[in-house]
């Protein structure tokens, strides 16, 4: 297992994709770690993330015409002080 900052990740990240043919490598940023893993799966095989149903909180949200609307008029009193 190879284990490398995310600075040298993005330094040379075509090493580590080879390297992750072979081996485990993880990435390390701060506290998290990203395990890279290589696979010859294509992408059309995985299964399709689920469409979320429309919930009380988007029934109660503005439209983005309105927000901007909304937006303006706080931008107008703002200007006009």
């Amino acid at each position: 297992m190879t284990v490398v900052s995310s600075k040298e990740f993005a330094t040379r990240p075509t090493r580590y994709y080879n390297l992750a043919q072979n081996e485990q490598v993880v990435i390390k940023r701060g506290k998290n770690m990203y395990h890279l893993t290589c696979t010859t799966i294509p992408v059309e095989t995985y299964p399709e993330q689920p469409i979320l149903k429309p919930d009380d909180n988007l029934r109660r949200a503005i439209s983005a015409e309105e927000y901007n609307e909304r937006c303006l008029k706080v931008i107008d009193k703002i200007f006009n002080k």
